[in-house]
């Protein structure tokens, strides 16, 4: 069996036994502490195999798994998962400015806040892919209706006599 395929298991086996909230209190503070040396050593490259690099970051295989199943689409390359086992040699090439867009996305302050973050990029950079993230979550429509326009109900009657009444 994959190591991919244990941490999917595992993780719902985990959820269905002691719960979501469990889940992510105990994998929330393993991710943490990984990120927490990641990006304290930014410059130093991540290499390994993936029983190595689990004993350097504290954890298990398993739940090192789920951290680079996290990590993944944060990599310059990409890694394929699903064909990881314990002796895997990997190396992770991490795009820093896609990886805090990322933990923005994932909506994950306990890692976008965590203070090493600030040697990295400038208070400045993070505001701006900030702003940046935040313009992909807006919605602009760009059609905007008239009041005599029809109604784009498909009623046949005037917006200012149909939807747009209330408007």
């Amino acid at each position: 069996m994959s190591l991919y395929k244990q941490w999917t298991d595992m993780v719902v086996d985990y959820v269905k036994t002691r719960g979501e909230a469990a889940f992510w209190n105990e994998y929330g503070a393993i991710e943490r502490s990984i990120y927490s040396k990641v990006l304290a050593n930014h410059k130093r490259e991540i290499k390994g195999t993936i029983n190595a690099l689990s004993e350097e970051f504290g954890t298990t295989n398993i739940f090192f798994m789920g951290f680079l199943d996290g990590i993944n689409e944060s990599l310059i390359e990409n890694i394929d998962l699903e064909s990881i086992n314990e002796n895997t040699e990997i190396e992770l090439k991490i795009d820093f400015e896609k990886l805090y867009f990322n933990m923005l996305d994932a909506k994950a302050d306990y890692l976008y806040e965590l203070p090493q973050w600030e040697g990295i990029f400038s208070k400045e950079k993070r505001k701006e892919i900030q702003v940046k993230w935040r313009e992909t979550k807006t919605i602009v429509n760009e059609n905007k209706v008239g009041r005599n326009d029809p109604c784009p109900c498909g009623s046949g009657k005037k917006y200012k006599k149909c939807c747009g009444v209330n408007a």
